[in-house]
């Protein structure tokens, strides 16, 4: 399996230069391979969201690198850091975060017209990826109108509308009952299986990190 992702030494402190600075990471490396899931745990304030912003280009680290399908994105310009998240990362949240005046469709178009996808091939992508995950019935309905579930598994279509390489996740099932969490569990990892893509997945549920392919522990 090639790495999709490969953090090399990464550091990141909060207020640096202030009167109390707060070292969060510190010399951290690791990687995500084609095809793999890959569970970060560790307790609250351990640095796991700060981890996954650093991998997905939505902060920069003191130190280190992020290598993302082998280019180093440290030295690239804000330009090339946001086609990178566009096309080549998708995230998941703990709460879904669709937008409630689109239907579950609509939230999986619009990124896609963002990325100058034509409207016709974004509506087509939508309704695959909703009959991929068994919610192609409910593609006109409102997030309102869906179970938690449902909202979630919306949320992932929405994270893979731009067919990215490497999906982050930061407690993608930390809202749902035990039951819907081992259902939207299970069709991520189909989804990774099928797809190729890598996952980090941030997550309190020892149970389901356990049933990830790695588990990387922060603060141990």
């Amino acid at each position: 399996m090639s790495d999709i992702l490969v953090l090399d030494g990464i550091s990141k402190t909060y207020g640096m230069g202030g009167p109390a600075p707060v070292p969060v990471l510190s010399d951290l490396s690791l990687s995500v391979a084609r095809g793999e899931v890959v569970a970060l745990v560790g307790p609250s304030g351990t640095g796991k969201s700060t981890l996954l912003h650093i991998a997905g280009l939505l902060d920069t680290a003191d130190s280190g690198r992020v290598l993302l399908n082998g280019r180093d994105m440290a030295g690239q310009n804000d330009r090339a850091r946001t086609e990178a998240r566009r096309e080549e990362l998708g995230f998941v949240y703990q709460f879904h975060h669709l937008l409630p005046e689109f239907s579950a469709a609509e939230n999986i178009v619009l990124p896609q017209l963002a990325n100058a996808v034509p409207q016709s091939a974004a509506r087509a992508r939508a309704l695959d990826l909703l009959r991929w995950v068994g919610l192609s019935h409910r593609a006109d309905h409102r997030p309102a109108q869906l179970s938690g579930g449902e909202q979630q598994r919306v949320a992932f279509c929405r994270a893979l509308a731009n067919q990215p390489s490497l999906l982050l996740a930061d407690e993608p099932t930390g809202n749902l009952d035990p039951a819907t969490s081992d259902k939207v569990f299970d069709m991520l990892m189909g989804l990774v299986r099928d797809t190729g893509l890598g996952a980090l997945i941030a997550t309190h549920n020892m149970e389901l990190a356990g049933r990830m392919d790695r588990v990387i522990r922060l603060g141990a």
